[in-house]
């Protein structure tokens, strides 16, 4: 059994051999690597090679994969039952500790909470909540964050449609893109303009907490605050997508990293989703928000969504394992650790010339192929790209995996020590001379 053998025959049977579009490789090049297990900090393909692993499932493997009171909680789950379509007790207490970790100088960031199956379907629930809340239909958002790919909110928006160089997709019908406004991040003047041109017309502003699908794309000062500021003057709400972010980058996500360092009372955003690491690796998220916003929801409202695998007994009960292990001394190991490797990439790229810009939000962080900050989309695009395939096909012959896509973020996790650090960064100078020697593209031939 081999990768190449295994890609073939997913190929027969998946559209392009893969369940979701970045694993096929496509900006990277080469066969996808097929995981059989994981363990820590590493993951292990058909064939037995070892990667140290530098996606971490996209973010929710925060403890590391297979971490052993996340795999017990799910086998005492599984023991019971795999799923009831009926409400069980422990939903209830995950949303409670969802409230209770995003409790910051006694500001709540929200009051109530519903859990779904996947980040897209609690950002296209907040978009249709926040219609009911206004009776408005126009949505703003940013090019370049990705909340998910329901049909409203897929322009522009980076991630695996900034990889395989999409401007959207096909099947969005032109009036359904016609609600959504894209404006540039980070762009303030841009945002005030259109609430000026459509008054009284838009529903929400949606926003990455911190943009991780383009790259990092790091908010400006007080931009968040701005934008909470500026929603409520205009009658409309505030989403705040925290899939990627919410308690990987602080024990209450990027909110609460703004919180703590703020000095003054924290803002709070009308609703918020999570993802990714409220399910501990599996298959879970949740939208919550302010209660009269929440209610409107039903079985108390007119603003409907249901799931039969929604709270999920095995996920919930692997979300509430991982976040009870998640204390101040797991971020305080992540955060040392991406500080390290993300000086470590810097100084392999200045030591060989060649001009990268590593961008960090918290313990995120990601490179791009060119000079200055990187603080929009059009910023994120204007790289040469191209050179990320050599690094990446060095670093994966070297044992590491990297996200197949410069426009993603590099995760960590505290089962990282000292020992892959050194193995990431004694790979790194090769890895540095393919990108500096990668032929580009226009020159083939």
């Amino acid at each position: 059994m081999t990768n190449q053998t295994e890609f073939a025959r997913a190929q027969a049977v998946i559209p392009g051999g893969v369940n979701s579009p970045v694993r096929a490789y496509r900006s990277v090049g080469g066969t996808p690597r097929f995981l059989v297990s994981a363990r820590g900090p590493y993951v292990t393909d058909v064939e037995g090679r070892e990667y140290v692993d530098l996606v971490c499932s996209w973010g929710p493997a925060l403890l590391g994969h297979a971490h052993p009171d996340v795999v017990a909680a799910v086998q005492r789950a599984a023991a019971h039952g795999l799923s009831f379509g009926a409400t069980t007790p422990g939903e209830a207490q995950l949303a409670e500790l969802l409230r209770e970790r995003t409790t910051v100088s006694s500001t709540r960031m929200f009051e109530r909470v519903r859990l779904v199956s996947t980040g897209t379907e609690a950002t296209m629930t907040a978009v249709r909540l926040a219609r009911g809340a206004t009776g408005r239909d126009l949505v703003i958002k940013f090019a370049g964050h990705y909340h998910g790919h329901s049909d409203g909110l897929l322009a522009e928006s980076g991630s695996g449609v900034a990889t395989l160089g999409l401007p959207g997709s096909a099947g969005v019908p032109a009036d359904v893109a016609a609600l959504t406004i894209v404006l540039p991040y980070n762009d303030l003047g841009a945002l005030e303009a259109t609430f000026a041109a459509h008054p009284g017309r838009i529903a929400a502003v949606i926003t990455e907490a911190a943009g991780a699908n383009a790259g990092v794309l790091v908010p400006g000062p007080r931009f968040n605050r701005h934008l909470a500021d500026l929603t409520r003057r205009e009658g409309a709400l505030l989403i705040l997508d925290e899939v990627l972010t919410g308690f990987r980058v602080d024990p209450a996500g990027w909110w609460g990293l703004e919180a703590r360092s703020a000095d003054e009372e924290p803002w709070t955003p009308d609703l918020v989703t999570f993802g990714k690491i409220v399910g501990g690796g599996l298959p879970l998220a949740a939208v919550a928000g302010r209660a009269e916003i929440m209610e409107l929801l039903a079985p108390l409202g007119p603003v409907y969504q249901a799931g039969t695998l929604s709270g999920n007994p095995l996920a919930v009960a692997a979300g509430h394992a991982t976040l009870r292990a998640a204390d101040d001394g797991v971020y305080a190991r992540i955060d040392h650790s991406a500080a390290v490797l993300s000086g470590a990439v810097e100084d392999a790229f200045a030591a060989q010339g060649l001009p990268v810009t590593v961008s960090r939000a918290g313990n995120l962080f990601s490179l791009a192929f060119r000079d200055g900050e990187v603080r929009d989309y059009d910023d994120a695009k204007d790289q040469e790209a191209w050179r990320y395939r050599a690094f990446f096909t060095s670093m994966l012959e070297s044992g590491i995996s990297l996200p197949p896509s410069v426009f993603e973020a590099w995760f960590l996790s505290a089962s990282h020590t000292d020992r892959e650090l050194d193995r990431i960064i004694t790979a790194l100078p090769a890895a540095v001379r393919a990108a500096v020697e990668a032929p580009r593209p226009d020159a083939a031939g």
